[in-house]
């Protein structure tokens, strides 16, 4: 009897200190350092042991939240944020017939040691205490996208970002938090990520987002308010990585991968890296996101912007925010190709840049950065990271926080007319007109019935852009800036360049 009993003992007590190791458990996100979203009903979450009681006071209006861990230990409540300001901290209680032990709660991607963690209640309703500390109130913006948006400060080996450098260094700055989300690729939907939040300095900044970092730079700077990003971003992916399987269902024609095996590129399968490095981040409060992809789907333009749209739309499901901002970038300018021996040529990623264009009209709420005048004929990866950025926040100062007198969008071509031989272009968003960089247009091109494409010769009215080629006597269609590679030229005069555009539908 006594061998029976002293093993079950055992194990009794094994299971019993697992029990008092339990405790309050967050996502790597929900930690000390965070930045919670301003004047919102500010979403956390987190494990404790099943059908706990859990009580939650924040020290900016000193308010008790209540709720109950459901049967897997997993609870979920909202907190309202004051205006931004900070820092703050935020006491978590678990209420139950279980006691937390030891000075660390443990995540999926850490383990992290927070502020404080006590017994608390008494002898027959004991529980765990956890505070996360310096935590600011401000706003939140997600970054994601593939390696344009994955580009550190640092640059890539032998791709430098412009000027990093220098701006690396005066990078200091306790008012903008960071957290970069480390890579991972799963067909099973994942609770957790992989990072921490670091205020921003020199060897944090270094190996953050250098599109993310330059957006959020200008708009800590104008706001004059706590800015938090969360970069979740993988070079080489395709946007399918990055929606579920019930975003894809309008597509056929895409593989939805059953097993881990068929993971056969972890940037490029579908609906994986959602799974791991966007799913767990849903429901966090954000102001809006911002995005850099399209390279990856250059060679298959057609379905580009449905995908999009379609992404787009299963985000703002996921989050449960409404149509929040989601301003991205068009792909900047790069020759993907030559002509092979064979005489093929290659894809036109200009029809990708068309794409991403029509997805403007076409998505709510949302917002294009041209980068026509920022690419690399030789780099797929443009050292310009700061006039990515920055355009980016332009969107973001001008259309979510309504700051006037500024310009964010582009002139966007609207409609053509024909008068003799020559063809005269109307375009929306010019108030101020249009303008040439160098005083010349050199990049239209103009054709007849017989869709052969000649040099032509372009001139600006106003808000108005003229164009005729002797080689077209009755001409049909114009095309600008329409190649893989190219330095656009035409401008609004607040210094935003135009798309690359067509007329026709060939």
């Amino acid at each position: 009897m006594k061998r029976i009993l002293c093993p079950l003992l055992f194990c009794f007590l094994l299971s019993a200190q697992a029990v008092l190791a339990a405790g309050i458990s967050f996502p790597a996100f929900i930690s000390d350092g965070m930045v919670l979203q301003q004047r919102s009903k500010a979403s956390l979450w987190g494990k404790s042991a099943e059908n706990s009681a859990i009580t939650v006071v924040t020290s900016w209006d000193n308010k008790k939240y209540t709720t109950r861990s459901d049967k897997r230990g997993n609870w979920k409540l909202q907190v309202v944020t004051p205006a931004a300001g900070g820092p703050y901290s935020i006491t978590f209680e678990e209420a139950d017939n279980r006691i937390s032990s030891g000075g660390s709660v443990t995540t999926s991607g850490s383990t992290k040691t927070f502020g404080s963690v006590t017994t608390a209640g008494n002898s027959t309703n004991p529980g765990s205490r956890v505070t996360l500390h310096d935590i600011l109130i401000g706003e939140v913006w997600l970054c994601s996208g593939q390696s344009n948006m994955e580009m550190p400060m640092k640059g890539f080996k032998n791709q430098p970002v412009e000027n990093s450098n220098m701006d690396i260094l005066r990078s200091t700055n306790p008012s903008l938090r960071l957290f970069t989300v480390k890579r991972n690729s799963t067909i099973e939907r994942q609770e957790d990520v992989n990072g921490e939040w670091s205020a921003a300095e020199p060897a944090v900044v270094r190996e953050f987002s250098a599109t993310g970092y330059y957006f959020g730079k200008l708009l800590q700077e104008m706001l004059n308010v706590p800015v938090g990003l969360i970069n979740s971003s993988w070079g080489g992916s395709r946007v399918e990585s990055w929606m579920d399987s019930e975003m894809l269902a309008a597509f056929p024609a895409v593989e939805i991968p059953e097993n881990e095996s068929d993971i056969r590129e972890k940037n490029r399968t579908p609906t994986t890296l959602y799974n791991a490095m966007i799913a767990p981040l849903a429901g966090y409060t954000i102001s809006g996101v911002i995005w850099y992809q399209g390279e990856s789907n250059y060679d298959r333009h057609e379905t580009y912007t449905n995908l999009f749209k379609m992404m787009v739309a299963g985000w703002r499901s996921a989050w449960g925010q409404g149509v929040f901002p989601f301003y991205y970038c068009q792909i900047a300018p790069y020759e993907y190709g030559l002509i092979t021996p064979e005489g093929e040529k290659p894809i036109n990623s200009a029809y990708l840049r068309e794409a991403q264009l029509k997805a403007e009209k076409e998505i709510e709420n949302s917002g294009m950065v041209v980068l026509l005048d920022a690419g690399m004929e030789k780099g797929i990866h443009p050292a310009k990271k700061r006039v990515a950025g920055e355009r980016l926040a332009l969107h973001a100062l001008a259309k979510t926080y309504h700051m006037e007198g500024i310009t964010a969008d582009s002139p966007v071509y609207k409609e053509m007319s024909v008068q003799g031989d020559t063809c005269v272009l109307s375009f929306d968003r010019a108030e101020m007109w249009l303008t040439a960089r160098e005083g010349e247009l050199n990049n239209f091109t103009v054709a007849g019935e017989d869709k052969l494409f000649y040099p032509a010769e372009a001139w600006i009215s106003r808000s108005k852009v003229y164009v005729k080629s002797e080689a077209v006597k009755h001409p049909v269609a114009v095309r600008y800036a329409f190649e893989n590679y190219i330095e656009g030229d035409l401008y609004g005069t607040e210094g935003l360049p135009v798309s690359s555009f067509r007329t026709d539908d060939w």
